[in-house]
């Protein structure tokens, strides 16, 4: 697990003496330089720690292990207009699709990597063969609304495949979100009749992993007993062990109904054991005036400390954007750590289906070109030999089969078993029925005759046994036999205790 920043180990920064800095011993400067000297190696000492775990995870869905294997993560879901891509954006620090109906039409997975504070932004928009560098924030939606038309179309369809947006910036958190697209009830315009149910088929493929983080999107103005995201997620997850409430757009609550939310927010409405949080984004009028994404996180924090119902929220660490950066990043880690061992030993399992199935194709192609002789003609000879076996018309016995003389002799022995049972229990008129060996029934004649010639004093256990046989082969012949065409003679009786059908 990834310590908390109080426990990291290491020298203390702020042990350093004061008046060494600051000779002219401005106390209040040196405590201030302290605090910031001890912050910044505590935050460089937790990324060494984080970045790793998110690279491990991130890497292995590059390499398309989530195919197979479930990787932690977190999924974002809302309603259409909940404010989730406002998030997102706020989160990244820079603009994505964003309008009325459909927006996000592909999963789109978001890895955000914090640089140091003197690299300069760069990002990647990954699809299908594609690769794109980018070198400025401004590219992104552009870039992210060409590969959703490549991928779904430029109509308002969706698609499950993945586009993978890499942003890398020194005012990121280090954090990895799967964007999923808004929940819609009704088709508008070209939208298919069924819009409703694919969207919620791919969001379910994602929120009900036990590995997926839920952070389910909801409007602060509405009833949050009503969404369907929630619902979703409650679904998935009844006890809220992994489900997030992020409550937006708090500056359009209704008067009177602030204490409302305030109690949503501190979990008091709809329990979750992961809670809520509640941040302001850029609503559309911010952006028509160009609001940046920078002053955008300065009135938000200006919102709630001047806010008189939600100013507690901010004290208790559950608003703002850069508390839910922080609040997601750990929760991811500890998510991921958890996660990792059982992660290990599902893919040491594949690996070792994957080498036995690799085992059953015999030594690969060899790389010298005088063993490749070899090689082949070994594989020659072998081909001639299963030739000369089908010419020769042998069996040919897989390892888990058995011959068919074998199989013969268990089956006749299951049949002569039935037949001497039902003559214990039907006495002198047996009588039996096909049954799963599909055997010609006896009639109390076929018996009868055999009995008169002499094989009564047949040992015991035995009789029955004989007779049994001896009339279903009269029977049989009876049957085969032209009507009107004689019968050829029958064979002599077999020696005491042997059977004529199983010699």
């Amino acid at each position: 697990m990834i310590p908390p920043l109080s426990e990291v180990n290491g020298p203390n920064p702020a042990a350093v003496d004061s008046n060494h800095l600051f000779p002219n011993g401005d106390a209040h400067m040196a405590e201030k330089s302290q605090a910031l000297r001890a912050g910044s190696h505590l935050c460089r000492q937790y990324e060494e720690k984080v970045r790793p775990c998110i690279d491990l995870i991130d890497a292995l869905r590059a390499l398309g292990v989530e195919q197979d294997l479930p990787l932690p993560a977190i999924a974002v879901i809302g309603d259409q207009s909940s404010g989730k891509s406002s998030v997102l954006e706020a989160l990244s620090g820079v603009a994505l699709p964003r309008g009325s109906g459909i927006v996000t039409r592909c999963p789109l997975v978001l890895r955000m990597k914090k640089l140091g504070p003197e690299e300069a932004w760069r990002g990647k928009v990954s699809y299908l063969d594609e690769e794109v560098e980018l070198s400025e924030a401004s590219q992104v939606e552009g870039e992210v609304n060409k590969a959703q038309n490549i991928i779904a179309g430029s109509g308002l369809g969706i698609s499950d495949e993945l586009i993978s947006l890499e942003v890398s910036s020194p005012g990121v958190p280090d954090l990895t979100l799967i964007d999923l697209p808004g929940i819609t009830r009704v088709a508008v315009g070209d939208q298919p009749a069924d819009i409703g149910r694919q969207i919620k088929r791919l969001i379910r493929k994602y929120i009900q992993k036990q590995e997926t983080i839920n952070l389910v999107v909801v409007p602060s103005n509405v009833d949050i007993a009503t969404t369907e995201a929630l619902s979703m997620a409650q679904e998935e997850d009844p006890d809220g062990d992994r489900t997030i409430g992020i409550l937006t757009k708090p500056d359009l609550v209704d008067k009177g109904t602030e204490d409302q939310v305030v109690g949503v927010v501190r979990n008091l409405v709809c329990h979750l054991k992961k809670g809520y949080m509640i941040v302001k984004c850029r609503g559309q009028q911010d952006i028509q005036t160009r609001l940046s994404l920078a002053e955008a996180l300065q009135k938000e924090k200006a919102f709630f400390e001047d806010h008189p119902q939600f100013r507690v929220l901010l004290e208790e660490g559950k608003a703002t954007i850069p508390c839910l950066a922080e609040r997601l990043t750990s929760e991811l880690i500890a998510h991921i750590c958890k996660s990792l061992p059982l992660l290990e030993n599902q893919i040491k399992e594949s690996i070792q289906k994957v080498t036995e199935e690799l085992k059953a194709f015999g030594v690969d192609v060899p790389e010298e070109e005088s063993e490749r002789t070899f090689f082949l003609i070994d594989k020659i000879n072998a081909f001639n030999q299963d030739i000369n076996a089908v010419v020769q018309a042998e069996e040919v016995v897989g390892p888990d089969d058995i011959r068919l003389f074998t199989r013969l002799r268990k089956v006749f022995h299951k049949w002569s078993t039935l037949i001497e049972e039902n003559f214990k229990k039907g006495g002198s008129q047996p009588h039996l029925q096909p049954g799963p060996l599909d055997h010609p029934v006896l009639r109390p004649e076929d018996v009868r005759p055999a009995a008169a010639e002499g094989h009564a004093a047949a040992p015991a256990g035995q009789g029955g046994l004989r007779l049994a046989a001896e009339g279903a082969q009269r029977h049989q012949r009876q049957e085969e036999v032209p009507q009107g065409a004689a019968l050829a003679p029958e064979p002599g009786p077999a020696p005491a205790g042997q059977v004529p059908w199983l010699t």
